[in-house]
């Protein structure tokens, strides 16, 4: 259709098409083809005559001025539609015929210039719109039987597992490729409730633990699965049929922390999310030929991505003592740098990137219906984001070599005095990176005469007299702390009280008078109380009374510190992702 010049298609000129709303300051869009004039009020058009020969184009001009009733200006018609006896009309109310305006350049300009927008924002809202149901399709869920909203206000653990499965283009040649989707690699991502910080747990696959009974919806039915004692952690996924709840229920009963949220994925998200940002540069400090994992790397940097990706973090026979923990160490190094090179304006500000990215990451992920859509994803990644990188890291869980396997060891347990300290320092966002929240000057206060109830001389052991009770929800607490205490720490004048009266209680908390406050000292050095566990009661006691010590739980167990440490214990493998100068050996 061409409808470019005067006469053409109805004799109507596109430009036409678009006219000024003096009213709304606008453009608008009228395809009245009779010419009627349109209101400027906004009301709709009366009915048009049938359009009479067009005789002279000057008629039309008359009719595209005729005047407005009160004197205003009246939106201008459509030029080339007949219209004679209107011109006629407005000729004989103002007595002479007005000259045509000329169309300047810029008006015209103006009126395409709104053509093509409106055109844009159509197509743009369009596209838009598949281009989020192809996303939303992108995307598989499994219902866990726990449905969090994708945003809380709280702390956010988000549970990231790399299962083994060997399914996809090219992934059968690693390993076994009728593995059923082991919790290969399990990452526990936990962001501080001010957002200001955040830990990444890695969870070691070959780790003896205990694994929960967990529900498992299947096919329109759900069915408990029973758990496990002492296997390797990497069973809490795909054996027995247990699906990422199972793993979601192990890690809550490991560390102490609920998760929120899981994202699952196999091989082929490595070499997808690395391709899609366009390679993650990683460090060697030797050459590594690996021929299970097909790595083949000179030492120094590269930029990898694809099949050397995975390749990369799936190597463990070549660097350190050739264990999963070596491996551990790669897969952070190479978390860290993929994450600077998503945050960085490289690929920000590109938009195949940022597409490529998300076409990657949603065809890729497996989550729970929590964050099963587009939407709920890109709230919770908004949330996410305000982590600043230099207060990310990622850390190991402390384990060491499983003593009932001798020297030849294939499995590790828990290292509980190095690990429970760590799970308490991620329970109550402190930072590994050691940065400080800003506190009101009101709590400053109120913590600076709190710790000041621990300063000060302290009793004898034997001269500490406390009577315990059991708030903590763990049967016989009170009883496993008294024994403690007399047989480890020489308090032998302490005693049971049984249950705390009211049931379970979220703090542990020692209450003592002012003359007791030396006995308070001492018990609150030997179990790590913290300052707020603390509370000072007024009045004297009697020199035979006991103070009052309810577990709360906070208690992990009698000898664990209940203050959450301020700094990382030794030994604990950390890793800082703003840290580009780490190289593997």
């Amino acid at each position: 259709m061409d409808a470019q010049g005067r006469g053409q298609a109805g004799g109507i000129d596109p430009a036409d098409q678009w006219v000024f709303d003096p009213d709304t300051g606008s453009y608008e869009l009228r395809l009245d083809h009779a010419g009627e004039p349109v209101a400027a009020s906004g009301n709709s058009p009366s009915a048009a005559p049938s359009p009479a020969p067009r005789s002279d184009a000057r008629q039309g001009a008359a009719a595209r001025q005729k005047p407005k009733p009160g004197g205003g200006r009246s939106v201008p018609g459509q030029r080339g539609t007949g219209g004679g006896r209107r011109a006629g009309a407005a000729k004989a109310a103002t007595g002479r015929r007005k000259p045509k305006p000329k169309k300047t350049a810029k008006k015209k300009a103006l009126m395409w210039t709104g053509g093509t927008v409106g055109v844009v924002l159509v197509v743009t809202s369009v596209g838009g719109y598949l281009l989020y149901q192809h996303f939303n399709n992108n995307i598989d869920k499994i219902d866990v039987g726990i449905n969090n909203d994708a945003v809380t206000k709280g702390p956010v653990n988000i549970l990231v597992i790399g299962t083994d499965k060997r399914s996809g283009d090219g992934n059968t040649g690693y390993g076994d490729d009728g593995s059923v989707g082991h919790a290969d690699t399990t990452l526990l991502f936990h962001v501080s409730e001010d957002r200001t910080n955040a830990t990444a747990l890695s969870i070691p696959r070959d780790m003896i633990t205990d694994i929960p009974d967990c529900p498992t919806k299947k096919g329109g039915s759900t069915r408990t699965i029973r758990g496990s004692k002492g296997v390797r952690f990497n069973e809490s996924l795909g054996q027995e049929e247990r699906d990422p709840g199972c793993t979601w229920r192990t890690v809550e009963q490991l560390t102490g922390l609920k998760v929120t949220h899981f994202m699952m994925a196999d091989f082929n998200a490595v070499k997808k999310l690395s391709s899609a940002v366009g390679g993650v540069e990683v460090c060697l400090g030797k050459d590594i030929d690996d021929p299970k994992s097909h790595l083949k790397l000179s030492k120094g940097r590269h930029e990898i991505q694809g099949e050397d990706a995975l390749a990369f973090v799936r190597t463990r026979h070549s660097v350190g003592f050739e264990s999963d923990l070596d491996r551990i160490k790669l897969q952070q190094q190479f978390l860290s740098s993929m994450i600077r090179k998503m945050k960085s304006g490289d690929t920000l500000s590109n938009p195949k990137k940022l597409y490529n990215l998300a076409d990657a990451a949603t065809n890729s992920l497996t989550v729970d219906t929590g964050i099963g859509s587009v939407s709920k994803l890109t709230a919770l990644a908004k949330e996410l984001s305000k982590v600043n990188l230099k207060n990310i890291t990622f850390a190991t869980v402390p384990v060491v070599d499983n003593p009932a396997e001798g020297k030849n060891h294939k499995t590790v347990v828990l290292d509980k005095p190095k690990a429970e300290p760590l799970f308490a320092m991620v329970r109550q966002d402190v930072s590994l990176t050691e940065v400080k929240e800003k506190e009101k000057k009101a709590q400053e206060d109120a913590d600076a005469k709190q710790a000041a109830l621990l300063q000060g001389p302290k009793a004898e052991p034997a001269a500490v007299r406390v009577k315990v009770f059991n708030g903590s929800g763990r049967v016989g607490a009170a009883g496993e702390t008294v024994s403690w205490m007399q047989n480890s720490k020489g308090m032998v004048r302490t005693s049971n009280g049984g249950n705390a009266t009211g049931g379970k209680k979220d703090k542990t908390l020692l209450e003592f008078a002012p003359n007791q406050a030396d006995q308070a000292r001492r018990l609150a050095e030997a179990m790590g109380l913290p300052a707020d566990a603390l509370k000072q009661t007024e009045g004297t006691a009697a020199p035979t009374a006991e103070m009052t010590l309810t577990l709360g739980a906070d208690f992990k167990g009698a000898g664990t510190p209940i203050a959450a440490p301020e700094k990382v214990p030794e030994g604990v493998q950390k890793v800082e992702a703003d840290d580009d100068n780490i190289c593997a050996k």
